[in-house]
């Protein structure tokens, strides 16, 4: 298993995280989650250094269930088969129900989890292109 693909998988993963709560749904994360921009800004590096790492973890999970099946069969639309997949049977199932005992907004829950489903999809499309290369 080749670590730089975990890292650049992660690292296309995050930075479509901050098109996604920036440019895409800023505003409305911050106005669900109760957030002003002030707050956002608040212990940012520690905040990103930590997601990072997830997103680090979260790519060596999805690089191994795509790493099960034989080379050949490696494109991005199989990897980000796979990567959806993991989402939508560990991640979401998790988020939904931290959110139902919080009693988050659906809005809140379909923004992150929305994209939760396409950054995991974005990495095992990455993680299996990349192996071809």
């Amino acid at each position: 298993m080749g670590y730089l693909e975990i890292l650049i998988a992660a690292v296309v993963a995050f930075l479509f995280g901050f098109a996604w709560y920036t440019a895409l749904f800023g505003k409305a994360w911050q106005k669900e989650v109760g957030m002003t921009p002030e707050d956002a800004q608040s212990g940012m590096a520690v905040t990103h250094g930590l997601a990072f790492l997830m997103m680090c973890v979260l790519a060596f999970a999805i690089n191994f269930v795509i790493g099960m099946h034989p080379v050949e069969e490696q494109t991005f639309a199989h990897g980000a088969f796979h990567g959806l997949m993991s989402a939508v049977m560990y991640c979401l199932p998790a988020v939904a129900i931290h959110y139902l005992y919080q009693k988050k907004s659906l809005k809140l829950f379909l923004i992150d989890g929305s994209y939760i489903a396409l950054f995991c999809a974005l990495m095992g499309g990455v993680l299996a292109a990349l192996k071809l290369a």
